[in-house]
């Protein structure tokens, strides 16, 4: 499943936590903005992880493409987007 997860999270230290869980998922694309195509075992997987870190001041938005609108995707100066493989190391 091919997922845009975006987050606002004021306090640094949280931030970052949240930043290196996602690096283990997918592809940063902007600072707080990452590509994942995981297998919805690792979309739960990660879900978990983040939730543990997470507060209610803290914001997390998970964007889910089908295939037709992955095509659709325009990118203007930045990585292309990579959907070919899944992605997944932790």
């Amino acid at each position: 499943m091919f997922s845009v997860v975006c987050y606002d999270i004021p306090d640094d230290g949280k931030r970052n936590r949240v930043g290196k869980i996602l690096e283990g998922f997918g592809e940063r694309v902007q600072k707080s903005v990452f590509e994942c195509d995981l297998k919805i075992e690792h979309l739960k997987l990660m879900q978990q992880k983040l939730s543990r870190v997470i507060g209610p001041e803290d914001s997390i938005r998970y964007y889910h493409l089908c295939a037709e609108c992955i095509q659709k995707i325009v990118v203007l100066n930045g990585p292309p987007v990579t959907h070919a493989q899944l992605y997944f190391t932790v």
